[in-house]
């Protein structure tokens, strides 16, 4: 599988979103999460703030919760949690800013069972060898003593996600480009053999650098524990930075080569406010890293408390989050339904 650089991604990410300005009519997305927990800063200010900015300027998006996908590298021993799981994704999508209706439209795997009966014939237009090369499933099975069938064909499962509502764009991160080549192959070569059918997507990769978790070596995520969620209190995010790693270097510099750590803190502190790291860094010099972290935490809490006092009333009518997915569902598997309509015609497969 041929995968372009990143530089050249990034070249086209942007004119792609020069586009989507000037017609966002043209343009469908489609991105999601995995429902293994709430989510946090990571997410934030990276998948979240791209898809509030294509529903400023008025882009369709399917936002997908891809609970079937808990399930590739993982055994639910408690149903209850993957519930849970998919309320506190439904609960932060909302106090964030996302506006469900006919122009964004949040919904689960497991209530569209025609976009997961597209992964059976996509499978037929995918390669072993393709399956096998994939960068980032090769580097997640490292990491499992057993590799499932669900994780090896991940990726095709992604194409699904992504072809069943004729998305040609995906609000995605570096380590997901493999995937969405390989749903442009599937996508390329059902095209060829049956017709016209579908859109080659393009990835609009997020201008949010990677934000490491608060032990200053990984990028934040949920099964690293290390992570900040958008939900957490102002006291757990003030013990979280406050023990967040730092290095022995008596004062505050950005260089994220050789001070990830700091550097890390740094960047944190400046999404919140808007400003340069390195001016901010020069500001507090010798001050040293407590001086950073006292004032990291002010800036997280007061940028987060509108959202959190926005979740916290969300959470008091479950109800009406019920009905947000309920709604979204009800949209979503009408699109699958029409494709999958069309892909069956296409192939011969309706009598």
């Amino acid at each position: 599988m041929i995968t372009e650089s990143y530089t050249e991604s990034r070249k086209k990410s942007v004119s792609l979103f020069r586009k989507i300005q000037e017609n966002p009519g043209k343009y469908i997305s489609i991105s999601g999460d995995r429902p293994t927990g709430a989510l946090h800063l990571g997410h934030f200010f990276g998948v979240l703030q791209n898809r509030l900015i294509l529903q400023s300027v008025g882009v369709k998006s399917f936002i997908l919760i891809a609970d079937y996908q808990f399930y590739t590298d993982r055994k639910c021993t408690n149903p209850q949690e993957i519930e849970q799981n998919i309320q506190d994704i439904l609960l932060d999508y909302l106090a964030v800013g996302i506006e469900p209706g006919k122009n964004m439209i949040i919904f689960n795997h497991s209530n569209i069972p025609e976009l997961n009966q597209l992964m059976l014939p996509f499978l037929s237009l995918v390669t072993v060898s393709d399956l096998n090369r994939n960068p980032t499933v090769k580097e997640e099975i490292k990491f499992l003593k057993d590799v499932t069938g669900a994780m090896l064909t991940y990726p095709v499962h992604q194409a699904a996600d992504i072809l069943f509502c004729k998305a040609n764009v995906v609000p995605i991160g570096k380590d997901q480009l493999s995937h969405l080549e390989l749903a442009r192959k599937i996508s390329r070569k059902f095209n060829n053999y049956y017709g016209k059918t579908f859109p080659l997507p393009c990835g609009l990769l997020s201008e949010s650098p990677i934000i490491l978790g608060v032990d200053g070596k990984k990028k934040m995520s949920k099964s690293q524990k290390n992570a900040i969620y958008i939900k957490s209190t102002e006291e757990e995010t003030a013990s979280l930075i406050m023990s967040a790693r730092t290095d022995s270097f008596p004062y505050v510099s950005y260089n994220p080569e050789e001070r990830p750590e700091i550097s890390n803190l740094l960047l944190l502190y400046c999404l919140c406010t808007n400003l340069d790291p390195k001016v901010v860094a020069d500001s507090i010099g010798e001050k040293g890293a407590y001086y950073l972290k006292r004032m990291l935490v002010d800036a997280l809490n007061d940028f987060f408390l509108p959202i959190r006092r926005k979740r916290m009333q969300l959470k008091k009518d479950l109800g009406y989050v019920l009905e947000v997915i309920q709604n979204g569902n009800k949209m979503a598997r009408e699109e699958a339904i029409n494709t999958l309509e069309e892909v069956n015609i296409k192939m011969g497969l309706v009598i």
